[in-house]
């Protein structure tokens, strides 16, 4: 990691963790910014993204968006990530810095180190969550859960706060969705595991995980409770 510290790194440090965009921390600001360039806008920004999804690290804070970031910010930013959203490693051949988001992409990964899961395999869970938003509950009990403009539909093993459970749904989710696995597996839907522990799937045909699927539904607040599926 010594040799990359070169790259876009020099001559910025020294600012500080809070005081950017009014006073939010500066390393939800780069987490943020990290997220949409690593997962959506990277073409867009004018970065070169390889199939695998990775940027190199030195090029990302050569772009005028980062440019009041340095290699430690970075650095900082995805070894603290709770949801471990982000991976860092050097190029196999060159051995420069580079950097990935772990899914959540609107833009075609070729290649994410997905492992893909078989049924009645130990790492086939009996059901996995969508976490969403009461407000959409009336369409997802009619629709089904769609993947919208991302590649695919993010599931966790549990509910946040569960053992093991670090990622998979927003921390503000208030309704919880959970798909029967197995079922959706026999009817040919497939599900891969990411490398920060997020089931994932692009749906069927449609994109999308129709109602069938579901094995239960929850309220999360203000209080716990179990919501009907039809």
């Amino acid at each position: 990691m010594d040799s990359a510290k070169g790259g876009g790194g020099r001559g910025k440090r020294g600012r500080g963790r809070r005081g950017h965009r009014g006073g939010e921390d500066r390393d939800v600001c780069l987490s943020k910014s990290m997220s949409y360039a690593l997962r959506h806008g990277a073409s867009q920004m004018g970065l070169q993204m390889g199939t695998d999804g990775f940027l190199f690290v030195e090029d990302l804070l050569a772009h005028p968006q980062f440019h009041s970031y340095s290699l430690e910010d970075v650095e900082r930013v995805v070894a603290t990530n709770d949801k471990q959203r982000f991976k860092l490693c050097t190029h196999p051949e060159n051995g420069r810095l580079q950097i990935r988001a772990n899914q959540g992409h609107s833009v075609q990964v070729v290649d994410l180190e997905l492992k893909l899961v078989t049924a009645g395999s130990p790492d086939c869970p009996a059901e996995a969550v969508h976490g969403s938003y009461l407000r959409n509950w009336s369409s997802i009990q009619q629709q089904g859960l769609s993947r919208m403009k991302r590649t695919h539909i993010h599931l966790a093993r549990g509910l946040a706060g569960e053992d093991g459970v670090i990622s998979g749904m927003r921390k503000d989710c208030d309704l919880a969705v959970f798909i029967d696995v197995p079922k959706a597996l026999a009817d040919g839907i497939k599900f891969f595991w990411s490398e920060n522990d997020v089931l994932l799937t692009a749906g069927d045909a449609e994109g999308k995980i129709q109602p069938k699927y579901f094995s239960r539904a929850l309220r999360l607040r203000p209080s716990r409770s179990i919501l009907p599926l039809q």
